[in-house]
């Protein structure tokens, strides 16, 4: 799924200003339901490209490098669930979430705060550590660390109650 932060399509825009009022961008995002949201894993901006990233020289990942952690990723979860209905952590209901998402207290004290600060749903917390048990399989992690969290908390944008 796929949406501009706000009608204009400028919201958080480095180049072109905003034009809507925060009533405006309230109204437009109440437009999706927060059922609805809670049953998308990542809600994530993506900026406009600038022309000198684009045709830039900074080296970044290659592909292959991609591939292979997740591929390797994949085959952590394919074993995790060898026993399970289930292949891969997107899967995962409460019961496996209890059984193979174990954050550190560090990490778990973080989700809590994010949980009361942002106003977070039951549904968002179980997709942030599944979606945080995924990032720590991509970083070949045992357990589920602060910094996995972090990230996963960063991929539910819309579900925060700021704007």
């Amino acid at each position: 799924m796929l949406m501009h932060g706000c009608k204009c399509g400028f919201l958080g825009d480095s180049r072109k200003a905003c034009r809507c009022s925060l009533s405006q961008i309230l109204a437009y995002r109440a437009k999706i339901s927060g059922p609805l949201l809670d049953r998308i894993d990542l809600h994530i901006e993506v900026p406009a490209v600038k022309f000198r990233e684009l045709t830039g020289t900074q080296p970044a990942e290659n592909s292959e490098a991609i591939r292979l952690r997740i591929q390797r990723a994949r085959d952590v979860q394919k074993e995790r669930f060898k026993t399970e209905k289930i292949v891969t952590n997107s899967a995962m209901g409460e019961k496996e979430i209890k059984k193979y998402c174990h954050p550190t207290p560090a990490a778990m004290k973080l989700l809590e705060t994010a949980m009361d600060d942002l106003g977070f749903s039951a549904r968002a917390y179980s997709r942030i550590l599944k979606v945080g048990r995924t990032i720590a399989d991509l970083s070949e992690a045992e357990k589920i660390l602060e910094e996995h969290l972090a990230e996963a908390i960063q991929y539910r944008l819309l579900d925060r109650q700021d704007v």
